[in-house]
């Protein structure tokens, strides 16, 4: 019997399977990559007996993929907090996947560990720009606001990890990010002891700073869209400026377009955080769109699209 844990490469999807492994260790080949590289199911090749774990990623996006590894008899466990449409009936199928706005899949497994690991938990949440759910579980814990910011540092610097159009624009490989925080039981441990957070949040700030001199593209009562230049500090910025941007403007939408090389453009969207909806429904109207309620985007928007995706954002946002 073989074990594979799929995840997302960003903060949601390392956290989720950390806290997993802590609570169920086990030995597994690891299938990740940067965070839009969401048909991961596509790489698993396992068969019948094999147990799959798969951690914040579309199940709608990678039904094809789950339907086949089924077929051969291969056991799933699901944990996702993305649109699914209307997953699978099978016996080898175990899904934890509850489509929320103020969820995120660190949630949904640390609801499954009936509460163990919270600050990994709150470190997944702040990631996926869930501030409120990640102090709601600080308070409890007892955290003050010095550890919180902390966690909120950590979680973002994570996230931003993630974001490039392959893992060459990536600080660390995903796989070897999980590798390395799963050394560690205690986060702020980690971030005292490991030189990998330090190299995180000073390369998050520089690239940061370029980002704010970035021009708006269009900007009405509703919502903004920014534009950001086809390079390396862009693509991996991009998705943390949209939630900076979100955290900002609560009462507005945003989207953050990124100029791909062959003329295209990379799109982050996120919902206004007063109401953290609509986001994947508005994406999922052009072609390579998708993702969750509060954030989506577009893996490849034609320039051609261009003006009919900026008029279609802000009718949409009136709403």
């Amino acid at each position: 019997m073989a074990f594979f844990d799929v995840f997302n490469g960003d903060a949601d999807g390392i956290c989720a399977l950390h806290m997993l492994r802590l609570a169920e260790p086990r030995e597994a080949q690891l299938v990740t990559g940067v965070k839009r590289d969401i048909a991961l199911l596509e790489r698993v090749h396992a068969h019948h007996g094999d147990r799959l774990c798969v951690l914040d990623i579309s199940l709608d996006k990678n039904r094809t993929a789950l339907d086949a590894l089924l077929a051969q008899g291969v056991l799933v466990d699901y944990f996702d907090h993305h649109y699914a449409g209307e997953p699978p009936s099978h016996p080898a199928l175990r899904c934890h996947i509850h489509t929320a706005a103020n969820t995120c899949t660190g949630l949904i497994v640390h609801g499954y560990l009936q509460g163990a690991y919270t600050p990994w938990a709150i470190v997944a949440a702040f990631g996926d720009n869930m501030a409120e759910a990640a102090h709601a579980l600080g308070s409890g814990q007892g955290l003050n606001a010095g550890q919180l910011g902390e966690l909120q540092s950590l979680g973002e610097c994570m996230n931003y990890n993630a974001y490039g159009e392959n893992v060459e624009d990536l600080f660390f490989h995903p796989a070897e990010l999980y590798q390395r925080l799963h050394a560690w039981q205690d986060p702020f441990a980690m971030m005292r002891d490991d030189d990998l957070y330090q190299q995180l949040r000073e390369a998050y700030a520089s690239d940061l700073a370029l980002a704010e001199e970035s021009p708006w593209l269009a900007e009405r009562e509703q919502g903004g869209i920014l534009l950001l230049p086809d390079a390396p500090w862009s693509r991996r910025v991009s998705g943390v400026f949209g939630n900076l941007l979100a955290r900002r403007e609560p009462a507005r939408a945003h989207a953050v377009l990124t100029e791909k090389q062959d003329g295209a453009y990379q799109v982050s969207v996120r919902a206004p955080l007063q109401r953290r909806e609509g986001a994947d429904t508005f994406c999922r109207q052009f072609a390579t769109g998708g993702g969750r309620q509060a954030a989506a985007g577009i893996n490849h928007l034609p320039r051609t699209e261009l003006e009919g995706f900026i008029e279609a954002f802000f009718q949409y946002w009136r709403m």
